[in-house]
């Protein structure tokens, strides 16, 4: 989930590394999938180009087909940009003209000037799962030093962005929760490789290979890509996505080493800003002693200790982490003006978490996370009977009561919280399917990983709280 800052990519598009696929390696993002068995379900809706749109679109670009619209060039500083639309199979595994079809989007990035060059191809694979893209505002960060040598390709995986997005309202018109899953589990990591083999084919002159560039979630799409699709690949770029390739569920392995390492990270949290250990105590036991357990958050849902824990998630494993949280707890007050008034969270802090959670704008990461690390095999809530394992260093309550500081979790999912997340409210019987549901194809080959010859390029974080 976490963005890809400038310095990375230099050394990355210099250094040439080996790496065993083989060997599993804890991680901060997930991945799945290869082939799926059809099933009856309820497809939504999908968003449709309208038939005027579609021909102005196709109209200005000779590379327009039935299943690829390419929309003509616009710019911001320093970028020229296009976007292009894709009518991709919902199941690859079907024969293409059987499988109900969604739109996939990828938006072109070139250098001004570039236009017309004939730059090899890189497709960026962003981390999630279930976020899209991030859109170019300006030629800042790595995608300048990348658009030196390449076109780049952002695409938005399936389900996010402008990908048939997947939202609570979108997700609402499959009207039972067997529907959905079985929607769902196209959505990992196997069908967003089918999607980018699809655009390349399309794309890359000659059908030939790309580079990919895969951060976090995104590196675990790159090695199922590996995998299944390395005649695709040129060379394959990993930022802190190497994923446990191990058969069944890897879940539990990752949590207990993420678990661990949370500890840590939440040491030197406390050890930069002490005075916070404080403030959290206060704010754990105002939630704790409100009525319900916890206060009414804007959208409807209720903010809880355990829910005030999960300003982790990026508060700890991203480079400017600490900083932002103990910014966001300066203002969890609001000020007493009438003396006797009692004292309250404040707005302006409960807006804030909601926003740094953000299930209701991307509610699969909530509802696919865990099945990123399962082939074969039911996830079962890992994270949730791992914490179990924790709970005398994760308890809030009780670490408020006490002088122990409340340790804050990680990139991690919990099945209380389709109880407390207003947006996530109405899957929790998806949530739960998903967590039980054991035929998840593989997402990797360790054979052809060990056979493969594309040079791959890998770069771990030192400081992770896991995918």
């Amino acid at each position: 989930m976490r963005a890809l800052h400038s310095s990375l990519i230099k050394p990355l598009l210099h250094l040439h590394l080996r790496f065993p696929f083989s060997t599993p390696i804890f991680s901060l993002s997930p991945l799945r999938t290869k082939y799926l068995h059809s099933h009856s379900f309820t497809t939504p809706s999908l968003p449709k180009l309208t038939a005027t749109v579609a021909n102005k679109m196709a109209a200005v670009d000779g590379n327009s087909t039935a299943d690829h619209i390419a929309g003509g060039w616009y710019s911001a500083p320093d970028l020229r940009l296009r976007d292009h639309r894709f009518n991709v199979p919902l199941n690859y595994s079907l024969d293409h003209s059987s499988s109900p079809k969604i739109s996939v989007f990828a938006r072109e990035v070139v250098a001004v000037g570039k236009e017309e060059q004939p730059l090899p191809y890189l497709l960026y694979l962003q981390g999630g799962p279930g976020f899209e893209c991030p859109r170019p505002t300006e030629a800042g960060g790595w995608i300048s030093r990348a658009c030196e040598e390449y076109r780049v390709i952002l695409m938005d995986q399936r389900g996010t962005g402008l990908s048939t997005s997947l939202t609570p309202s979108s997700m609402s018109q499959v009207k039972s929760a067997e529907d959905l899953v079985n929607y769902l589990r196209h959505f990992r990591a196997d069908n967003i490789v089918h999607d980018a083999e699809f655009i390349r084919k399309r794309l890359v002159p000659g059908a030939g290979p790309w580079t990919i560039l895969g951060q976090s979630f995104g590196g675990f799409c790159a090695v199922t890509y590996l995998s299944f699709a390395p005649k695709g690949l040129k060379h394959v770029l990993i930022t802190g996505g190497l994923p446990p390739i191990g058969k069944g569920c890897t879940a539990d392995a990752v949590y207990r080493a993420g678990f661990e390492q949370l500890v840590h990270q939440n040491e030197k949290y406390y050890k930069r800003f002490p005075q916070d250990i404080e403030i959290v105590h206060d704010v754990v036991n105002y939630l704790a002693e409100s009525e319900g357990g916890g206060v009414p958050l804007p959208s409807g849902g209720i903010l809880t200790p355990r829910g005030l824990q999960l300003l982790g998630l990026s508060g700890l494993g991203s480079s400017t982490g600490f900083e932002r949280l103990h910014y966001l707890f300066e203002r969890v007050w609001d000020p007493v003006i009438v003396q006797g008034a009692k004292r309250r969270i404040s707005d302006y802090f409960l807006n804030a978490y909601e926003r740094w959670i953000a299930f209701d704008a991307n509610p699969l990461y909530a509802l696919l996370h865990e099945s990123i690390y399962c082939q074969g095999a039911s996830s079962l809530w890992s994270a949730h009977r791992i914490r179990a394992e924790n709970e005398n260093k994760f308890d809030a309550i009780e670490a408020a009561k006490g002088s122990r500081p409340v340790l804050f979790t990680g990139e991690m999912i919990f099945p209380w919280l389709f109880d407390e997340v207003h947006a996530l409210r109405p899957f929790k019987d998806a949530a739960q399917l998903l967590a039980e549901k054991k035929d998840w194809p593989s997402l990797y080959d360790i054979a052809a990983l060990e056979d493969n010859k594309e040079s791959g390029f890998g770069l771990l974080m030192s400081t992770c709280t896991l995918v």
